[in-house]
């Protein structure tokens, strides 16, 4: 079975419902995954937005959740989850605010995609500290077995 990510709040290229965003709670939404290889020892989430400001002329990639060291007998994460309720020996990276923890979609301008990747990682992770994308995807190099992804799309009403 390949790896897969899904929620249960909105399904593959759908519409991310608005309690997710800026204009509602901004939380996250709950996410489950299956299918992992044999070999997993960690997963890695990475949560970003290649539209931004505008999908018309992106300029960079925003970065909205980066968790690392999820342990490989997870199968998800609740909604709304906060730090200290995700799965023991889960760590947090930094989004693009410059803090921890999920972001929601807050697009300028447009509809933008939130692309939610899962990585089975062959390793645990060392402590990296609290690491942007690119520290982690760095970190993770040589070490993915498989990917997942889940895209959502969101624009303000």
């Amino acid at each position: 079975m390949a790896l897969t990510l899904t929620s249960p709040v909105f399904p593959h290229n759908g519409a991310i419902p608005q309690p997710y965003t800026c204009q509602g709670a901004d939380e996250s939404p709950p996410l489950e995954w299956k299918g992992a290889p044999a070999a997993t020892k960690s997963l890695a989430l990475i949560v970003d937005d290649p539209d931004a400001p505008d999908p018309k002329a992106p300029k960079l990639t925003w970065v909205h959740w980066v968790l690392y060291n999820i342990p490989p007998a997870a199968s998800g994460l609740k909604e709304a989850v906060k730090t200290n309720e995700l799965p023991a020996g889960t760590l947090d990276g930094l989004n693009d605010w410059k803090r921890t923890g999920y972001g929601g979609p807050c697009p300028p301008i447009g509809r933008h995609r939130y692309f939610h990747k899962l990585y089975a990682l062959d390793t645990v992770l060392p402590d990296l500290g609290k690491p942007n994308k690119a520290a982690l995807e760095q970190a993770m190099r040589g070490h993915v077995i498989e990917k997942a992804e889940l895209i959502g799309t969101y624009q303000k009403s």
